[in-house]
């Protein structure tokens, strides 16, 4: 099926952009920024050069105009530290912002996860948690930023199979009453906050469990998917 000129578009602007994001999973950012009803703002943590800015931006500017903050030291600590050793990658992701035309709509805010948490008083409607994959530091990003989004708001977690953010989603998303509709795109998983879920809602989730393992029989694996598919998903933040 032939993409949209828009996502087209998209697509070529964040081949140059050094990153980690695959098609599917920026096309997914951009809906669920396009999506956003201006309840609150969406916030990324971890831009490093923008390529997963640029997807939230171009889908807000679509959508609402809902502002994007993008916070990041720049300064290469946490996993880039090892890969690349100290970078100073802000210089980067600004003339990326800018060449895609979102740099009315993200406001980038060059401090730690943690730095920015005490000082943000806004609502956010999407986050979107691509920071230091380690397990504390996810599952700080977790307690810092899940008490600001709103009810209805959705938390989407990149890399999420990976064994630190997996531990977090596992435990404190998908085992948790304050989440539905919780589903994979690629390496994303993303999960909408309420303030109680159902019966059901708990069984769907657990079904994601079911769905990333490698070692359960296909039946079963089967069963998972439809029960998880049965459950209607508001990529916006519907209540």
């Amino acid at each position: 099926m032939p993409e949209s000129p828009e996502i087209d578009a998209i697509k070529q602007l964040v081949d140059t952009v050094h990153g980690w994001l695959r098609d599917a999973e920026g096309k997914l950012l951009y809906a669920l920024a396009r999506n956003c009803l201006g309840r609150g703002v969406i916030v990324e943590i971890g831009s490093f050069k923008g390529k997963s800015t640029i997807w939230l931006g171009r889908g807000s500017k679509a959508g609402r105009g809902v502002s994007v903050y993008a916070i990041d030291p720049h300064d290469g600590s946490g996993e880039l530290k090892g890969m690349y050793g100290a970078v100073w990658s802000f210089d980067d992701f600004k003339r990326n912002i800018a060449a895609a035309h979102v740099d009315e709509i993200v406001v980038p805010l060059v401090q730690t996860s943690e730095q920015a948490a005490r000082s943000f008083e806004k609502p956010v409607e999407l986050i979107f948690i691509d920071g230091d994959h380690e397990y504390p530091r996810v599952l700080l990003d977790f307690q810092l930023w899940f008490p600001k989004v709103i009810v209805g708001g959705i938390m989407a977690f990149h890399d999420a199979d990976a064994p630190g953010p997996w531990k977090v989603v596992k435990d404190l998303v998908i085992k948790s009453d304050h989440f539905r509709n919780i589903r994979f795109v690629d390496s994303i998983l993303v999960a909408q906050k309420v303030s109680q879920n159902s019966l059901i809602d708990r069984i769907r989730n657990r079904c994601t469990i079911i769905l990333r393992s490698r070692y359960l029989p296909d039946l079963l694996r089967a069963v998972g998917r439809r029960l998880v598919e049965r459950g209607s998903y508001g990529s916006g933040s519907g209540g």
